[in-house]
């Protein structure tokens, strides 16, 4: 059970990487809607389930986090600022600029993050290797890799779910952040997913569906990891598409946003409940 205090926690935390989210919304832009949909889960990862950080960023012994569905970033810097790993300065300061590596897909020059991804489908097939590997040394590390729910028409999602399974590969966690939404089409509209849990049964993993902003919920579902001691884990986290922003909120046209300063301040105040009758979603632009 999670506690209330840490329950705060991780929401004041969640919160704050929103704030971030927003902030990096403009002067180029960012893939705004799909972050917040996966704010919380990446959270509750960093701040209470993996093992990583400074102290073991190049140790074998460390968990691995692979974030396949890369265009969500952003939360994963801030997050990384609100771990104290990196500044919040350089984040919203160095986004997009020639000057850093922090950019609209995660970059290893960048300390915290194990591979590079954008591609959509390849990292469910890194991330199996490195459990496999860790597996074959006898290590207890958890390996963690975040995917999308479009990027789930990728074959190569489920081809590592094949060897995973057949390799009985029960150190493998795959979370698909469940938001309905692939760029600016509903999954459902274009290919359906449903009935997505049934597809990663038949795949041979073991799955829970959970609600991916309900902190408690994510805590009972990574505590129970490994969910089978022969199947690699999958966890479905339905979540919201611009999460926290409810201008935005399920929106098709809120995949990639490129705010003005104006349009990002009233964004801000409406992520801390103080929105105005001035914010009309129709009138914020997608660039």
């Amino acid at each position: 059970m999670l506690a209330a205090e840490k329950k705060n926690e991780l929401e004041k935390n969640a919160l704050n990487v929103r704030e971030h989210i927003v902030n990096m919304s403009t002067h180029g832009g960012c893939f705004t809607g799909a972050s917040l949909s996966c704010a919380d889960i990446l959270v509750y990862l960093y701040h209470d389930y993996l093992n990583i950080g400074p102290h073991n960023f190049k140790d074998p012994q460390r968990d691995y986090l692979f974030l396949s569905k890369g265009h969500d970033v952003p939360a994963l810097y801030g997050m990384f600022v609100e771990k104290g790993w990196m500044t919040r300065d350089r984040l919203i300061n160095n986004h997009l600029k020639s000057n850093d590596d922090i950019y609209w897909h995660p970059n290893r020059k960048v300390d915290g993050i194990e591979f590079h991804s954008g591609s959509l489908g390849h990292l469910p097939s890194v991330a199996l290797g490195v459990a496999y590997d860790c597996k074959m040394k006898k290590q207890s590390n958890k390996i963690i890799c975040i995917v999308g729910d479009g990027e789930c028409d990728e074959g190569s999602v489920w081809e590592a779910m094949l060897v995973a399974s057949a390799k009985k590969i029960n150190n493998l966690t795959i979370v698909v952040d469940r938001n309905h939404f692939q760029a600016n089409m509903a999954t459902e509209d274009l290919i359906p997913l449903e009935p997505f849990a049934d597809k990663f049964i038949a795949f041979g993993a073991e799955v829970r569906r959970i609600d991916g902003h309900d902190f408690a919920a994510l805590h009972d579902a990574f505590l129970a990891l490994p969910f089978h001691s022969e199947k690699p884990s999958v966890i479905i986290c339905d979540t919201i598409r611009g999460k926290g922003l409810p201008s935005i909120e399920a929106r098709a046209d809120r995949w990639f946003c490129n705010f003005n300063d104006d349009e990002v301040t009233s964004l801000l105040k409406e992520l801390h409940g103080a929105a105005t009758t001035e914010l009309v979603s129709e009138t914020l632009i997608v660039r």
